[in-house]
């Protein structure tokens, strides 16, 4: 998970007196997250996530968050074509809201829009979307982007809280994958975590009305079911070893 931090590398406060005559070209290029094998989602997100990602948890510190599995070994993106599109229908918005991002204040209480400076479209010739109007305000893109950010930065303080929820009922419990490889050797997937059906039953009723009432309970189960999605990450990782030698044949 240490790499899905270092996708900003170059990350500053947006101002008038260093962006002013600064724009930002969009593209499909999603090369910045070649060497994130996982990324974390928004409980909002696992509906969509959950039909193409193994949904798991991991703990980050005290807390605990869901994340999407990308890859088998570590700094390693399946989900990424040789062009470095995204080889999937949904693109987590973890992902979606690069270069952009909010910091915040030491006292939490103040957000401040920055953008990572190292992203090939941020340029300023004029390609793509300027930051900043001719009247120093900033533009219509830059305030699309921004209630962007607040809408991720409120689900992802109820994806706190949801996870809370899940660590403080016990639900959570360590999950381990393993993929061999056509030459035998085993390949370990650990450090996450999952809820069973096992855990589930020995919830109390209410608690488990609550998670009902709460349409979390459906959250929970599309978790489980998004497991099955490890066979798709596995057949894309032997893919990626059986093209290796083809690809070292041809540039060596």
């Amino acid at each position: 998970m240490a790499k899905q931090l270092l996708i900003y590398e170059s990350a500053v406060p947006i101002t008038l007196a260093r962006h002013g005559k600064t724009s930002f070209a969009a593209s499909d290029d999603y090369a910045f997250s070649s060497l994130v094998s996982a990324v974390p989602l928004l409980a909002v997100e696992i509906a969509e996530a959950a039909q193409e990602y193994a949904v798991v948890f991991v703990a980050i510190g005290e807390e605990v968050m869901p994340v999407a599995i990308l890859g088998i070994q570590p700094e390693q993106n399946l989900y990424l074509t040789p062009t470095s599109g995204w080889q999937a229908k949904y693109v987590p918005s973890f992902v979606r809201r690069y270069p952009f991002i909010f910091s915040s204040s030491e006292d939490r209480q103040t957000l401040t829009l920055c953008i990572d400076e190292t992203h090939p479209g941020f340029n300023t010739d004029g390609r793509g979307q300027r930051l900043f109007g001719d009247d120093g305000k900033p533009t219509a893109y830059v305030e699309r982007v921004l209630e962007f950010l607040k809408a991720y930065q409120a689900q992802f303080e109820y994806t706190k809280a949801f996870c809370k929820r899940l660590k403080d009922s016990n639900l959570l419990e360590p999950l381990q994958a393993e993929v061999t490889t056509p030459t035998g050797e085993k390949v370990r997937l650990g450090d996450f975590l999952g809820v069973t059906r096992g855990r589930l039953h020995t919830l109390p009723t209410e608690a488990l009305a609550a998670l009902v009432k709460s349409d979390e309970l459906e959250m929970i189960y599309l978790h489980i079911h998004s497991l099955r999605n490890f066979n798709a990450v596995k057949d894309r990782y032997l893919e990626a070893l059986a093209a290796k030698p083809a690809v070292e044949e041809a540039t060596g």
